[in-house]
């Protein structure tokens, strides 16, 4: 019973990185099936099995152009800052970004993306692009080419993986709850965006593995049942 509780929630896990194969930037859960000790009495050899996470993969998706000044892709190792909904600073690695009415850089989800210097807001301009560096130059309403320049730097950082924990929003965060500090080695790439690491063959033959263990647990506790009904009957006509 608690191998078959384990493996749904394993299911959960493979089913939830299916469901965001095409979102922008996701990075897919892990897991593994462990067992572990049943306190109290008993023997020795009788377990529970576990499904532990082991964080998410840090693999990078593929990277498409898109052509779209503000979409940004982190390349390598690194992540871009935010501000999560409970205005604590969070990483992401989803860069289709855009303007709000106002001005507002924010996150196809609405949260404000940061800079060095809190969240970043852009005046009205002719053009706007973002440098390797995460530089954001603009060329301001009405002024000309001759008027371009720099009024922000994305927060670009690259903690160490182990470091790092992963949400239910599907943010990354610090373990501590600090906020990592910027790396200027990280670079991004204008105009482009990157997919889903998410490999979804893999995901799918995982499904049906698991599939096929949940069946296999429901048809011996099936058996088991059946085998102690039988041995009631043996008892009542002894």
């Amino acid at each position: 019973m608690t191998g078959a509780a384990q493996t749904l929630a394993a299911q959960a896990v493979v089913a939830q990185n299916l469901a965001n194969v095409s979102t922008n930037g996701f990075r897919a859960d892990q897991f593994e099936l462990t067992a572990a000790p049943i306190s109290g009495p008993g023997y020795p050899t009788r377990v529970n099995t576990v499904a532990q996470s082991t964080g998410f993969s840090t693999a990078s998706g593929a990277v498409g152009q898109t052509g779209a000044p503000l979409d940004v892709a982190v390349m390598g190792n690194g992540w871009l800052a935010v501000q999560a909904k409970d205005g604590s600073e969070a990483y992401t690695r989803a860069g289709d970004l855009h303007l709000t009415p106002d001005g507002a850089l924010v996150t196809a989800t609405g949260l404000p993306v940061l800079g060095d210097g809190g969240p970043i807001s852009i005046p009205p301009a002719d053009s706007i692009s973002v440098g390797r560096d995460g530089t954001i130059t603009i060329v301001p309403q009405g002024v000309g080419a001759k008027g371009a320049g720099p009024i922000a730097r994305l927060k670009l950082v690259n903690p160490p993986a182990a470091t790092l924990t992963k949400g239910t929003d599907g943010l990354v965060r610090l373990k501590s709850g600090a906020s990592a500090e910027s790396d200027s080695t990280v670079q991004v790439q204008g105009g482009a965006l990157e997919t889903s690491n998410v490999n979804a063959p893999r995901a799918m033959v995982e499904m049906i593995e698991l599939s096929r263990l949940f069946d296999m647990q429901t048809r011996l506790m099936n058996s088991t049942d059946q085998n102690a009904q039988a041995s009631q009957k043996l008892l009542a006509t002894s």
